[in-house]
């Protein structure tokens, strides 16, 4: 999952993609980058790290122009080198740089077909700087000796015709102006907006519509499934839908979990849909347990709290804060081996013993991957003194991996893969454990626009709305599995190394 902005202005806007990049860090953690122009130049700064991290006064002073990109980046492809960070960029045609969130299902025969027809040569692992050489070379494919918006259309379409998979893309061309476009199924977020100046319009496309709040832009609206927004240098705005047999099928789990609260996406409030899985969660409890017995609802942390309100409501019992969130412990998944990961789950979060204590608690989280923080979490509970320790998810059981951006686990891996309900519950030694339905969950998300007739919820039900095989998906697992073992062998030698110093 990445993060994406562009902005046109007329004033420099390298702090205001640096602030646009900071409120969509949620979206990535890994690298961050911001590109700018100014008299036919690109200035470029990237590294890995947060964004608070990569760039510093040195390298924002030298940020200069009017027009700009920026990316943050969390890999779901490719491997983590900061050669990898965005935006990625070509000399040909003109002179083009991009970012990208989402992922291409077809990378390796694109690659393969960069090479051989179009003499393109793919320097790293990551399918964005595929994606951008698609791009380039239908750009060139016009013949023109310029980008007019006609000619970036077509080159857009081209890309709709050969690239299978998720993408939101923003993008500028040296020069002239800046260039957003999505999927033909509309899977990734992209929005776009503006705001009046002294001097005319700014213009800026984003992941979500939080990046125009915060930096004082209206929403224009998202942008269509296969459909590009041009904006010139000038301030000149144009859009069309560049693909055929579209169909807006957004991905549900950004409403789930990594969406902010405070974003709309596709006219849908996350924050509302997320109070309405809390209810719809609450009356299934309700239908399947009457007579429960809960005496407080306590939301894990930060994505389950809107939910676990809710339910707590309709349920008519207790809402307490009984987890403290330590905000400066870095992710759990990355920590080398299962007795580090353990030990990070107790440093990230501690129990307010008192609110546990003697009472049968409803621990509500947003989802469930792979268990072994959702298992530690009922541990603590239980130190904590809670006589018995429920758990519910507002979302279903995640039982098939994601192919469209986001870094979940090899199938077998996830702890709803292959088992019941009742196993599950038994492996996170919970008492009793309540999964959303999917139904209730497509429900909650599309009362907020009931003209999207349907959703990927591919990582519930396994149905992949751009079609890939099952030997694809075996190959992903089995990258997603080594790149894991690589990562924690990595990090098991530097904890070696930190001993032996």
């Amino acid at each position: 999952m990445c993060g994406i902005i562009g902005i046109v202005g007329h004033s420099p806007v390298n702090q205001q993609l640096y602030d646009g990049l900071t409120v969509l860090q949620h979206r990535g953690q890994d690298a961050a980058g911001i590109l700018t122009c100014e008299n036919n130049r690109f200035f470029l700064r990237k590294s890995n790290g947060l964004v608070r991290d990569v760039f510093h006064t040195r390298h924002m002073e030298r940020l200069k122009g009017n027009m700009g990109i920026g990316h943050v980046r969390y890999p779901t492809a490719g491997s983590t080198s900061s050669a990898e960070a965005q935006p990625l960029y070509v000399n040909s045609p003109f002179g083009i740089a991009l970012g990208h969130n989402g992922n291409l299902n077809n990378a390796e025969a694109l690659e393969k077909e960069l090479f051989e027809q179009d003499q393109r040569h793919v320097n790293t692992d990551s399918d964005s700087e595929i994606l951008l050489n698609v791009f380039a070379q239908e750009l060139q494919k016009q013949d023109s000796l310029r980008p007019v918006p006609e000619k970036i259309c077509e080159a857009v379409a081209g890309v709709h015709r050969r690239c299978q998979g998720a993408y939101a893309v923003i993008a500028m061309i040296v020069g002239f102006g800046i260039l957003g476009f999505r999927d033909p199924h509309g899977i990734r977020p992209i929005v776009y907006g503006r705001r009046k100046s002294e001097k005319g319009w700014e213009y800026i496309i984003a992941s979500e519509s939080v990046a125009l709040d915060a930096l004082g832009f209206e929403l224009v609206a998202d942008l269509k499934p296969g459909e590009a927004v041009y904006i010139t240098e000038q301030g000149e705005v144009f859009h069309r839908v560049c693909a055929e047999n579209t169909s807006l099928t957004p991905c549900i789990f950004e409403h789930v979990y990594f969406a902010r609260p405070d974003s709309f996406i596709d006219g849908i409030s996350v924050h509302k849909a997320r109070m309405r899985m809390g209810v719809k969660l609450a009356d299934q409890i309700v239908s399947d347990w009457p007579d429960h017995d809960i005496d407080v609802v306590i939301p894990v942390p930060d994505s389950g709290r809107t939910a676990a309100l809710e339910l707590a409501a309709r349920l008519g019992v207790k809402y307490r804060e009984g987890f403290v969130k330590n905000r400066y412990i870095g992710r759990t998944f990355i920590m080398p081996g299962q007795q580090v990961r353990k030990k990070s789950v107790r440093q990230k979060l501690n129990a307010i013993e008192l609110e546990f204590k003697g009472q049968n608690v409803l621990i509500v989280d947003d989802s469930i991957v792979r268990g072994t923080t959702s298992r530690e979490i009922v541990q603590m509970a239980r130190d904590a003194g809670a006589r018995r320790v429920y758990f519910a998810s507002a979302a279903p059981a995640i039982r098939y991996q994601n192919v469209y951006g986001i870094d979940m686990p090899a199938a077998e891996e996830l702890i709803a893969h292959g088992r019941t309900v009742e196993q599950v519950c038994e492996i996170l030694g919970a008492d009793r454990l309540f999964y959303q339905k999917l139904e209730d969950l497509i429900y909650a998300v599309r009362r907020g626009n009931e003209s999207i007739e349907r959703f990927d919820c591919s990582v519930f039900d396994g149905q992949y709305v751009s079609g890939v095989s099952d030997d694809y998906l075996q190959k992903v697992g089995e990258d997603r599995r080594d790149a894991r073992l690589r990562k924690k062998a990595e990090q098991t030698a530097g904890i070696d190394l930190y001993n032996s110093a």
